[in-house]
Formats: C-alpha cells, structure tokens, sequence
C-alpha cells in the first residue's frame, strides 16, 4: 500500500525452480524483481499483502510461514539471500569476520575434536575465499568496504548455510568483469554442481547467459516471457517484444536502447502495459494478455 492505495508490485507470477537450477529474473529497475525475493523471505514492509503460495520441495509455504518459522527454520538455512543492497545489511559495528564468524557458527556444524575459535576462523575465511573476499579485509568493518567489497561480504555471508535454495539480488553490482565472472561461477558451482538451486535477479545479462538455465522476463510487476536460456540468447530468441528490446540494447548487440519508460506500477493501463513502447503495438494491446506458451503478447 502507498499512499492509501493498493499498488500491485507483483502479480500473477507463478514459475518452477528445480534442484540444480538456475533461473534468471531480469528486467528494467522497478518492475517487482527485488519484491518478489522479499516476498519469498517475509521481509516485506508490514502494510504489504501477498497472496497465493510459494512452496518448498519439502512442501513449506512460504507465504503462509509465520515469522518464527522464517527465522529459525528458514532464512539462512533453507533459503538464502544475496541482498541487493548489502551495506544495509550489514552491522556497522562488527567486521567482515565477526559477521561471518557469527554466521558460520549459527547454521554449521563443529566437527568433533576441533578448537572451537580456530575452527571458526577456518570456517569464515573459507567462506570470505568462495566469494573472492580478500582475506587482507576480513578484519575491515563495512563502513570501510567499497560497494564491490560490501556485495563480496554480502555473497560469502549467504554461501555460508548451503542453503537448499539461494536468492541472489543483484550479485555483480560493482564487480569488474573479472570478479563478475568469478562470482557467478562461484554460484553456479553452489547450485548446479551442488545440486541446490538459485534464484538470480539481475540486470547484467551477460551473467544471466553465463548461469542461467532458464530466463524469466518480468515488465511492470508481472512476467511476460519464460523460456529456456539457450532459446534466449541464442536462436530463435525471445519472443516478447520488450525481452528482444534488452537484448537489443546491449552494447554488443545493436546498442539500441529502449524508448520510454516504464509505466508507474499504481498507474498501469487496462491493456498490455508495454504497449505504449511497444513497435508492434495495436489494437489488441488494449486487452491484457495471458502468459500463454510461455509469452504474454498477442503477436508472440
């Protein structure tokens, strides 16, 4: 709810994510991405209203799960979290290592006849070294991280539990390529090889395509294209004409960007909210369409 009204950040996702899988959920900033994932872990604003079911292979609704039930049984340790802004996440007063430290020993096991404080520290620089944290910062406190370091810290912290199911917001933000690269097959190793599946939210599509199993394009708080990830970036490729706009507007494609904006999420017309920057647009936009095969357009 904003300003007395119901505004509908999300709706009508529905979408399946299996063991080993990852699924990439792409699209322009402001189109229900990060609140989809918040959804997902009960960490949206207390006025905020969700509907239908998130279900767990183990059969756990996640929507209908109480707050105990999420910080105890959940967060963390079945579904994990790369949040897409990790400075907020962070205690200002502890460093990296005390976060990671107090991580580790809330969801690992000690193995029998181990120091307890060296296992520790083993444990969380372990960790830090998946996300290509350099161990030179650990004892760094996040005001003093830079916005790549603060994302590295963020990943190493959700790496931790090996949770079943991870939500990654945004991973690569401020990573060069190099680190990029190393971030997302770090998560690709945590899933596919690991048989855990992942939950990408990203605008970098060159990581979706590195990654991804399959691509969910979501516009103005709904999904309008799911398909398989090698259809989507390669041939025939998507179908929706604002999925084939993203792809169009990388820098080693045609660089064409997309014209407009996107429509305010409490201001969406009756019809297909693309419409308005849509080049096919007619008068059967007017009707919204379904996710039907897999594409929500009439001319798909």
């Amino acid at each position: 709810m904003r300003g007395g009204r119901h505004i509908a950040a999300v709706s009508g996702a529905s979408f399946s994510l299996a063991a080993g899988e990852c699924l990439a959920l792409v699209g322009e900033s402001g189109c229900g991405k990060s609140v989809l994932a918040s959804a997902l872990l009960g960490l949206l604003p207390g006025n905020a209203e969700t509907a239908g079911s998130a279900r767990l292979a183990d059969g756990l609704d996640l929507l209908a799960a109480d707050e105990r039930t999420l910080a105890r049984t959940v967060r963390g340790r079945r579904v994990g979290l790369v949040p897409q802004s990790p400075a907020a996440h962070l205690t200002p007063v502890r460093t990296v290592r005390a976060h990671l430290e107090e991580t580790v020993r809330e969801l690992v096991s000690r193995p029998g006849g181990s120091g307890r404080k060296a296992w520790l520290r083993a444990a969380a620089e372990a960790a830090a070294e998946r996300a290509a944290f350099p161990a030179s910062h650990l004892d760094r406190y996040p005001h003093q991280l830079s916005g790549g370091l603060a994302q590295r810290a963020a990943t190493a912290l959700a790496l931790v539990g090996d949770a079943p199911l991870l939500l990654a917001d945004e991973p690569t933000t401020g990573l060069d390529r190099d680190l990029v690269h190393r971030t997302v097959d770090e998560l690709r190793a945590h899933t596919r090889d690991a048989g855990r599946a992942l939950l990408l939210i990203t605008h970098d599509l060159a990581a979706a395509q590195r990654i991804a199993d399959t691509v969910a394009v979501m516009y103005a708080g709904r999904i309008v294209e799911l398909t398989p990830a090698d259809r989507f970036f390669g041939e025939p490729g998507p179908r929706h004409p604002y999925a084939r706009g993203l792809l169009a507007a990388l820098p080693e494609r045609t660089f064409a960007p997309i014209p407009g904006s996107p429509p305010e999420l409490g201001a969406l017309p009756a019809g297909c909210a693309f419409a308005a920057r849509c080049p096919r647009a007619d008068e059967r936009c007017a009707v919204r369409p379904d996710l039907t095969d897999g594409v929500a357009c009439h001319h798909a």
